[in-house]
């Protein structure tokens, strides 16, 4: 006879007198396992000092310019999305305009420190100033959500960047109210070049991304601990109670509008720190960099560590940022396309047989399609795989094995003849939506060409197109999260009992 009392015992099945939704609450706020487990269990000092030591340490392990650039670009949006979380992630704050702020703080650092106006302030005077003037404009930009909240804020926010993007493209003829000439003030489209690196304790910072690498980790250090303590404050706890419920908050005597007003403040100022490096980094600022694109990458980081954790966020930052750095040749997509599907089906189906014969299946299915379309067109199976943006190649290891398993046409990478990985892509939207709908064994049958089809579309089309794989691959990625996760992966799950 078990010992256990009745609330200790696991729920197996709704019991009489008692509502399921209550009796399962425990499984839903239950913590993460595993490697997240270990990640909420260890101290974020820790964390954060493992964090800046393995960034600091590629300039010094590495002398590869695109390594060392690729830290240094991971550590800016590392900035960013520390910024944006806490008016997302800790006050509830749909800000959609977050981008002005790290543009306004680029253009206005390179105002500031090059041959634009003649003027080259020093960098001690130009970041704290460019700093100051960030935060003041979050005030001003925040300034709608005195009366707005929820989607219309996120609209007007929205109509800041719009607005913001407009001047600086047509900024290279400003006419102050028609009173005197135009005026060049953002370089228009070309924007504003050979702008002054950072001149720290008579050090000139570059060229290149290594000395940039440290003083973002550094900045990085110094948010960190300041955020750590502040969402540890009153007023870290007040802003949580804003995102949860704001009227609550302010029956409770809580500022809301004040808070509204700080986040997006607060969240402004780490942008502006960000523009500041951006601006001496790349020596220049350009209108293209700032615009929804960017905002939206910077959210999915966010969204994907999880909103209102801020070693979540930090995480999210890398692996997105890291993720769109590999995919950009189609060699290493590859590897990130498969690597994601075993992962996923890993995860997901139980028991291990299901999953060894759902394997077992598609590599037959692919086999037999391959026979077949070999043996009635032998020109649908003699084409080569993509290994890079312009080569191509069909010896080898894994061009072997894939193209023996799969259906790959001749000319489709050269002549750039995608129509038939298109009517195969309608296909296998058409399969997805068929899997939903079905259950049981029927389920598990189609998903074996639903499978394999996706790996006919990626092969076909979808690995030489960059533009389109980047982002199509990342929505699928946090699609898939929200599915299964909808805190990102160390974000807390919020249980109301209603």
């Amino acid at each position: 006879m078990s010992t256990e009392s009745p609330s200790q015992q696991p729920a197996t099945s709704p019991q009489i007198g008692v509502d399921e939704w209550v009796q399962r609450s425990g499984e839903r706020i239950a913590g993460p396992g595993g490697l997240l487990r270990l990640a909420d269990r260890t101290p974020p000092v820790l964390l954060l000092a493992a964090f800046i030591g393995i960034a600091c340490a590629v300039p010094l392990l590495t002398s590869n310019g695109y390594v060392i650039g690729v830290d240094a670009d991971t550590l800016l949006y590392v900035l960013l999305a520390i910024g944006l979380n806490v008016a997302v992630g800790w006050a509830g704050i749909l800000d959609l305009g977050y981008v002005v702020f790290y543009g306004f703080a680029a253009y206005l650092f390179a105002e500031l420190s090059s041959a634009h106006y003649d003027i080259h302030w020093a960098t001690w005077q130009t970041v704290p100033l460019v700093v100051a003037a960030t935060v003041l404009l979050g005030f001003v930009l925040a300034l709608p959500s005195r009366r707005l909240n929820g989607d219309y804020l996120a609209i007007v926010m929205l109509f800041f960047l719009q607005m913001f993007n407009n001047f600086t493209t047509n900024g290279y003829a400003w006419n102050w109210l028609g009173l005197s000439g135009s005026h060049d003030v953002t370089g228009g489209p070309t924007g504003v070049t050979n702008i002054d690196p950072f001149r720290i304790f008579g050090h000139v910072m570059g060229p290149g991304p290594r000395d940039y690498v440290f003083v973002t980790a550094a900045g990085i250090f110094v948010v960190a601990i300041l955020f750590h303590y502040v969402n540890r404050s009153r007023t870290g706890r007040a802003w949580r109670a804003l995102r949860e419920d704001p009227l609550a908050a302010e029956m409770m005597g809580i500022p809301v509008k004040w808070l509204s007003l700080l986040a997006v403040a607060v969240g402004a100022g780490v942008a502006g720190f960000a523009g500041s490096v951006n601006g001496a980094y790349y020596q220049g600022v350009f209108p293209d960099t700032f615009m929804f694109p960017l905002l939206i990458t910077v959210y999915a980081m966010v969204i994907l560590g999880g909103a209102g954790s801020l070693g979540g966020v930090v995480f999210g930052a890398v692996v997105v940022n890291v993720l769109l750095e590999i995919l950009r040749t189609p060699d290493h997509a590859r590897w990130v396309f498969y690597a994601a599907m075993i992962l996923g089906l890993l995860a997901k189906l139980r028991p291990w047989r299901l999953l060894g014969a759902l394997v077992a299946g598609v590599a037959v299915f692919g086999v037999v399609a391959h026979e077949i379309v070999g043996a009635v067109w032998a020109r649908g199976v003699g084409g080569p795989i993509a290994t890079g943006p312009t080569s191509f190649t069909t010896h080898g290891f894994w061009a072997t094995l894939i193209r023996h398993w799969m259906v790959l046409p001749k000319n489709t990478y050269t002549a750039e003849d995608y129509r038939i990985g298109n009517y195969a892509f309608v296909i296998v939207i058409v399969l997805v939506l068929a899997c939903t709908a079905l259950k049981g064994w029927k389920r598990w049958a189609l998903l074996v060409p639903t499978i394999w089809g996706a790996c006919f579309v990626w092969e076909t089309v979808l690995i030489e197109q960059n533009p389109v794989v980047r982002p199509l691959f990342l929505g699928v990625i946090l699609i898939v999260l929200m599915a299964t996760r909808p805190a990102g992966l160390f974000g807390k799950t919020r249980v109301e009992i209603v």
